[in-house]
């Protein structure tokens, strides 16, 4: 058998450290495990750019992982680059095509489905932004209170210094492919999740026909409690290399 290489995507807010504690934990077992850079620009470029680097990176079986926004970039990649035999969802989306992620959190009681962004997000400008859009990033309180509240309080803090943001049209586009319709897919639901919901995490995990596993813990679950999503991926691997 052919052992898979792991793929993994991080999600808004975040970078490839953010997968530290799994990526130790899977070379431990002899995987082969890349982390590359979510540009966090929006979903076609985004996943342009992971179907290019699967493409470039990787030779024979993929999994490939991805976290929150991570989901959806994942959901957009996996079938235009590298030979990608399964997906693993942590925390993350699993959007049909015409789903936006906004419209995913519109109702659901996440913590960032507010009638004021501003409570939640600072709102900055960038160079070369297409009329209108603009990066969101979290206000510590919100990394505190929503997205890592999990993490000892010195992590928080590195979370809210340390953030890449995701710009506001990332979030407003609509999804172009469900890769998920034809890959096997598993998914960690964070069960204290209050960015995604565990119920709209499930709801979509359903859909896809995914294997799902629960951590009780955070939107960062893959933090907190790494080993459910080391198991999850594991599963995967194994589903690859047969």
């Amino acid at each position: 058998m052919t052992q898979p290489t792991i793929v993994l995507v991080h999600g808004a807010w975040a970078d490839a450290s953010s997968w530290n504690a799994v990526t130790t934990a899977l070379r431990g077992r002899g995987l082969t495990v890349l982390a590359p850079t979510n540009q966090l620009r929006g979903i076609a470029t985004d996943a342009a750019y992971v179907s290019s680097f699967l493409a470039q990176r990787t030779t024979g079986p993929v999994v490939l992982v991805g976290h929150s926004y991570g989901g959806t970039v994942i959901t957009n990649a996996a079938t235009d680059g590298g030979d990608v035999r399964a997906l693993v969802y942590v925390d993350a989306f699993l959007p049909q095509e015409g789903e936006t992620v906004f419209q995913i959190l519109g109702g659901s009681g996440s913590a960032f489905d507010v009638p004021d962004p501003t409570v939640v997000f600072d709102i900055a400008g960038y160079p070369g932004a297409p009329q209108g859009d603009a990066e969101a990033f979290l206000k510590p309180s919100a990394v505190h209170e929503a997205f890592a509240q999990d993490l000892p309080e010195d992590e928080r803090w590195l979370i809210a210094a340390g953030q890449r943001p995701i710009t506001l049209s990332a979030n407003t586009a609509p999804s172009i492919r469900a890769a998920w319709k034809t890959l096997p897919s598993w998914a960690v639901v964070g069960t204290e999740d209050r960015v995604i919901p565990p119920a709209v995490q499930r709801s979509m995990a359903e859909r896809a026909g995914s294997t799902i596993t629960e951590a009780t813990g955070s939107h960062v679950s893959m933090i907190s409690q790494p080993q459910v999503t080391i198991d999850a991926i594991l599963a995967a691997a194994a589903h690859a290399a047969a």
